[in-house]
């Protein structure tokens, strides 16, 4: 019965309400239903909603939904939009309500006091939070009605501190006695606090904070010193403090030991920043014989952006020279690096009137780039460019060793580009060598190099099965041409040739061309062979004709212009193989085994005489003696090729032989340790067939290992001469072997040397220069940014001041090298032969008298001539915060001594206290 009307009331419902809707839109004023607009694109996305005004008492009529529906409609029905606005509620909000809320803990107890608003937290570590506000304390007062969180520190019974209140706000972090802060403004005080800005640690009797970035220090100091009572701080009554950038206070000085210091600044700017950012470089005081006191080093560091930065700075000298230097660097990531210097130095030695008086002016230009191989993938572009004046210069930097002996200069620019998925490459290079003491230049302009890999004409592109023998025949290019001019900037030589014309009239180029042919067959049982024909061509842009003489009693040489070529072709078979030895022992033996290796390799070459048309008998001296010359002598590329027919053999041998040891201390994975007791023994030379007499050339022989763990390192070598010689010293065509069977040949020349290192404590643990390297001779590494003599020189200073880079770490360490050369050649008389030995030591040490204190050595002597090269002392005093480094060289050329007093912290490393002076003596 319920159901019976079911139906129908559904199809009365609906025209009533259709009906309702359209009286509704016809009544309403405006049309507000219904209304045209025009369609865009950006109205697909509802209206941002409206913050109700809290200001509003809120009334029956504001607490009503208030959806409303625009519904614009075009003739084109995809036009149409719908726009729907928020329902708006007019909620009173107080003015002291939070914008976030406060989410707070405690293990212990939380006591809520109603009538006075106030949440307490009782336990060793209440926490409470807002937002990015955290603050953790042994106790923590809350009162809701001013917003304000307060907590202090916690004793015992005894009047032990407990616990201290935290307070952190991103990566600002105080420890206090107590603190207050308002939530609802940010703003707070505290008391008793210390914090930490970077490296700088500050402590100040009162804090208050006005904003995230913002607080203020009364009675506070400042130190990088990680102590509750640092060794040293700066102390001042009011500092500012912005953070992550600086500091600024008013009337500072500094206390060392608690001990106040009467040296005050009206104010002090302490930089917060980590990384680049722009200041003063500070000086240092040194005293010269020559040239006086000087302020060395004073500057100015300016960032210029991301990628650019420049260090301007200058040394003055109270004698009157001067050095000024302005380096910019730039550096982009994933793309490129590099650094620019350009160094002006005005050099006064003595006073005018004094018969040695001398001015000299100098200028270097350093320019050094490096490309990322990721910038662009297949393209390098490399530059490292050193250039000076002819006016000495180098002689004239002072205190630095490294330049002062320096004549030879060498600039580099290259640029090479490999194709992807192509067999050859290119480069351009661009050379210049320059003689500071000749005063002569040597360019090269342009170096081209082109390059095809190997590639195999006759093997197919789809390859079923194994290589056919002929399948394996390569063949590769190797060419490059250059063009090779000098010139010279001696003012004897410009009063007569103009630079121009000397880069005209020294003008050469040439070009050399390699075809390698080559056959990889496989392997005969143990013997690889591997047969190869070589050809090689050279261009030439002259030919050169000397003859003699008689009259002035000088070699006359006529230059002939042109285009010229030579040829030269090879053809070589080369058989190896590798045999291996090994000598067992039995099970209790502490030697296991010693394996040894031999790699004997001998290869057949015929190089046939495709020249002897460009050689020609030269008289060349009075005596009438007589040499074989070619026209192509002086050329680039080596010059002429050879006009002997060579067919012999090429031969040698290498020998690697190792040890297998027991430890009876060790029954696992280690208990069997291998030592190499040679890494290479070789001997090689070769055997011409084709000559009548000294058809066995010289043999080298040359030898290398490493013994006790890699603890003592020795290399040596030799030339041994298989002929005998005469009572004047000339070899003659009689084997050493006709008269002794039990040698390998006569020794000319040997060298052997042997370096060795020790060090105490952790083996892991390495310090600046713990191995005892001479930094002097590291290579130059481009991702340090700075140029080779920049990056010398840099080394140069931690070699000469150790002190300053002590590792306390490393009780004791040992470095010991020793060498040993001998010659065998004529006297001067050429009446027979005379042998001279040389024998050179050198060694570094450190000993840790305490500690705190470390004493290093660093010494060497040339045996063979007595002398005492070089000899210096240092002592490192470790101080927690600081450190002190005294080095003193008593003994050489150039003596000096300096005593440094430096915070370790790099802010303040430009702080130091320095006292240094030099001495030369020629």
């Amino acid at each position: 019965m319920n159901n019976v009307y079911k139906g129908k009331a559904k199809y009365i419902l609906a025209p009533v309400v259709i009906l309702l809707l359209i009286t509704s839109a016809l009544t309403s004023n405006g049309n507000r239903f219904f209304s045209r607009q025009q369609f865009s694109i950006n109205d697909t996305l509802p209206p941002v909603l409206t913050k109700p005004d809290s200001a509003k008492a809120l009334t029956s009529e504001d607490i009503t939904d208030s959806i409303e529906k625009r519904i614009s409609t075009q003739k084109n029905l995809t036009d149409t939009i719908v726009k729907i606005k928020a329902d708006t509620l007019n909620i009173k909000v107080s003015k002291d309500s939070l914008d976030a809320p406060v989410v707070y803990h405690a293990d212990d107890s939380v006591v809520l006091d109603v009538p006075s608003k106030k949440v307490i937290l009782y336990c060793k570590d209440s926490k409470t939070t807002y937002k990015d506000n955290e603050l953790t304390a042994p106790g923590i007062v809350f009162d809701q009605g001013k917003n304000i969180v307060t907590a202090s520190l916690k004793k015992d019974s005894l009047g032990n501190v407990i616990a201290y209140p935290v307070y952190k706000q991103k990566e600002l972090l105080m420890v206090s006695d107590t603190i207050a802060f308002n939530m609802k403004s940010g703003k707070g005080l505290t008391k008793g606090t210390y914090t930490k800005q970077g490296e700088m640690f500050v402590y100040g009797e009162k804090i208050k904070k006005v904003s995230p970035d913002v607080f203020f220090a009364y009675r506070a100091r400042i130190t990088t010193c990680n102590l509750d009572t640092p060794h040293f701080s700066f102390v001042s009554n009011k500092i500012k403090f912005i953070n992550k950038k600086f500091a600024i206070t008013g009337p500072v000085h500094p206390e060392f030991e608690g001990v106040p210091i009467p040296i005050y600044l009206p104010f002090g700017i302490f930089p917060l920043i980590q990384g680049r950012h722009s200041g003063l470089i500070a000086p240092v005081f040194t005293v010269s014989q020559q040239l006086g006191i000087a302020l060395q080093g004073i500057g100015y560091y300016k960032v210029l952006s991301d990628d650019w930065d420049v260090t301007t700075t200058g040394t003055l000298y109270s004698y009157g020279s001067w050095e000024a230097r302005i380096s910019p660097h730039y550096y982009k990531r994933y793309h490129y690096r590099g650094s620019f210097s350009l160094d002006y130095l005005y050099t006064k030695l003595n006073f005018k009137g004094d018969p040695d008086y001398s001015v000299t002016k100098g200028f270097n230009i350093l320019w050094n780039h490096s490309m990322d191989s990721k910038a662009r993938p297949g393209v390098t572009f490399a530059a490292n460019v050193n250039v000076t004046s002819s006016s000495g210069y180098n002689a004239a930097v002072p205190n630095n060793p490294y330049l002062n002996f320096q004549n030879q200069l060498a600039s580099t620019i290259q640029y090479a580009k490999v194709w992807k998925d192509k067999p050859f490459n290119i480069s351009l290079t661009a050379n210049q060598n320059q003689n500071s003491v000749t005063k002569t230049f040597d360019i090269t302009l342009p170096n081209v190099a082109f390059n095809v890999n190997t590639l195999y004409p006759f093997r197919r592109k789809e390859v079923i099965g194994n290589l056919k023998w002929y399948e394996n025949i390569g063949i590769a290019l190797n060419s490059d041409a250059q063009s090779l001019t000098s010139y010279s900037d001696d003012s004897t030589l410009l009063t007569r040739t103009s630079i121009g014309q000397q880069i005209s009239k020294n003008l050469q180029w040439g070009a050399n061309h390699s075809v390698p042919i080559s056959l990889s067959l496989p392997q005969i049982g143990p013997l690889q062979i591997a047969p190869t024909v070589s050809y090689q061509e050279r261009w030439y842009e002259q030919k050169t004709f000397q003859s003699w003489d008689n009259r002035y009693r000088i070699l006359d040489t006529t230059i002939q212009r042109g285009f010229y070529s030579a040829r030269s072709m090879s053809f070589g078979v080369g058989l190896s193989t590798r045999i291996f030895g090994q000598a067992t022992f039995g099970k209790n033996s502490k030697i296991q085994a010693i394996h040894h290796e031999i790699r004997p390799f001998i290869n057949f070459s015929y190089v046939p005489d495709m020249n002897s048309q460009y050689y020609y008998n030269l008289r060349y001296d009075s005596a009438g003696d007589i040499r074989r010359a070619s026209v192509f002598d002086g050329s680039l590329y080596g010059g002429a090729f050879s006009e002997t027919k060579f067919a012999g053999l090429n031969f040698g041998v290498d020998n690697n032989i190792q040890m297998k040891i027991r430890n009876d201390k060790d029954t696992g994975a280690n208990a069997v340790k291998k030592i190499t007791l040679i890494d290479g023994l070789s001997i090689g030379g070769s055997y011409n067939f084709l000559l009548d007499s000294f058809a066995l050339s010289l043999l080298n022989v040359s030898a290398r290992s490493s013994l006790f763990n890699n603890k003592l390192n020795v290399t040596a070598s030799a030339i041994l001469d298989p002929y005998q010689v005469n009572a004047q010293g000339h070899d003659i065509n009689t084997l050493v072997w006709k008269q002794d069977l039990l040698t390998l040949g006569r020794l000319t020349s040997g060298t052997i040397s042997l370096s060795t290192q020790f060090q105490g404590g952790d083996k892991k643990n390495k310090g600046p220069n713990a191995s005892g390297q001479n930094l002097n001779n590291l290579p130059y590494n481009p991702g340090s940014g700075l140029p080779q003599d920049q990056f010398q020189s840099e080394l140069a200073y931690i070699s000469n001041n150790p002190a300053e880079y002590t590792n306390f770490n490393i009780p004791w360490s040992v470095n010991f090298a020793y060498s040993l050369s001998y010659n065998k050649t004529q006297n001067a008389t050429l009446t027979g032969l005379t042998s001279t030995i040389s024998q050179y030591v050198s060694g570094n040490g450190t000993l840790g008298l305490s500690a705190k204190w470390q004493l290093g050595l660093n010494a060497s002597y040339n045996i063979t001539q007595g002398q005492l090269g070089m000899l210096s002392l240092t002592l490192a005093r470790e101080m927690h915060c600081w450190q002190m480094a005294i080095s003193i060289s008593p003994v050489g050329t150039y003596r000096f001594f300096s005593i440094t007093l430096s915070p370790k912290s790099g802010l303040l490393r430009d702080l130091r206290i320095n006292r240094s002076r030099s001495f030369y003596s020629l």
